[in-house]
This record gives structure tokens, sequence and C-alpha cells, in this order.
């Protein structure tokens, strides 16, 4: 009940103008220096996503002067569909994978909350089977692209609460927040408001993703 509660919580304060003016437009990149490819959370609007995808654009567009960043909003449901995630987990792979094959010198950071973090972590070959509003993983990254992910930034990440975690050649360059009392990521949180504060994360989401740019 406390995750439904949760989930609806934030269909409602998604577009509470928790935007960022500096958001880039949801489209495929071009050859920037870095793409940032963020999955938001159920129901979240915004560009990237309202709460956590573009505050942490806008963070690393101020961290990383001097460097060419695009965004791109994965295209899938966000919703509480059965296979909502599992599309969100397709697109992600099939963005990065034709971004790398067209633009040989581009990197990428990764950008998940809530239903987000299953898509990225599918992505990367970490199961979100069994999480909230997760799925099976139906695309992974192919080997030869994992070297330019250069961080996985994840917020609110449903597996957490399965007491799994990123392990693996993306473990290093992960990052992963899980707030006190997070419902979501915490087994038997019951603070559902702590799910929604991530935007607060994004300064030092951007810390770390620059120190592995």
């Amino acid at each position: 009940m406390r995750i439904r509660l949760c989930l609806a919580a934030l269909s409602l304060v998604g577009g509470a103008g928790l935007t960022t003016l500096s958001a880039p437009a949801a489209s495929a990149a071009t050859c920037s220096d870095i793409d940032v490819v963020a999955a938001r959370g159920t129901f979240e609007l915004g560009t990237l996503g309202a709460i956590v995808g573009d505050p942490v654009y806008a963070a690393l567009q101020q961290k990383l002067t001097g460097r060419n960043l695009s965004g791109y909003k994965v295209n899938y449901p966000a919703d509480l569909s059965p296979t909502s995630a599992a599309q969100g987990n397709a697109d992600l792979v099939r963005h990065v994978s034709a971004q790398a094959a067209a633009c040989p010198n581009q990197r990428f950071v990764l950008v998940g909350y809530s239903q987000g973090a299953n898509v990225v972590d599918n992505s990367i070959g970490v199961s979100s089977d069994g999480a909230v509003v997760g799925s099976p993983i139906v695309a992974t990254l192919p080997a030869a692209v994992a070297p330019r992910v250069a961080a996985v930034l994840l917020f609110g990440n449903p597996i957490r609460a399965l007491g799994k975690s990123v392990t693996g050649p993306y473990q290093s360059r992960t990052l992963d927040f899980c707030a006190k009392g997070d419902p979501i990521c915490e087994n038997g949180g019951g603070d559902v408001l702590a799910h929604l504060g991530y935007t607060a994360d994004a300064g030092a989401a951007a810390d770390f993703a620059a120190t592995k740019v």
C-alpha cells in the first residue's frame, strides 16, 4: 500500500514546478562530447524528468564546463504496465548503441530514477525482475560500448529493496542514491516523501560523474 501511495504521490508532484531552466530538448543526440541518457520515474513529468533528470543535467552543465552535452529522454511509458520497464530497457540500449556507432568519441552518462533505475539496471545487465515496476532483462549494452559509459547515476533504485545492487564492470562507475525511509529502495521504508526528494542529490551526482568522464 505504501508503494502505491508513493507512486501516486509522484504522479501528482511530477508537474509541480520542479523543472530546470537548463533542460535539453528530449531528442536523439548529435555527436556531443557527452550524451546524458535519462530514464524518468513512474508518471514523472519534465524534459528528462522533473525530479532527477533535469536537475542532474543542469548540474552536469555547470560542472563540465568546456564539454558539449546533449540529453536523451528514454522513450518508454513510465507507467504501471508490466512491460513498461522492459520497453525502456530496449529503447535505452537501442539509443546508446546507435549513438556509439555514429559518434566514435562520444561518452555516456546514464541516469535512472525509480522505475527509470530499473530501466538502467536492466540495460547494464542487472535484472530488476521482481522489484517494484521492474522487469526481466530484454537487452543489454554491448561489451564494446561499456567502456564509453562514463557514469551510472541511480536514484530510488527499486532493486535495492530486494538486497541487490549494481555489480560487475559498471560497479566502480555507479552512484546509487537511496534516501533513508524511501519505501521504493529501502525494504520496510515508510517515508513516502523521501522518494520525492532526490533533486537535492543532483549536485553530488554531477560531482561524481565529473570524476569519471
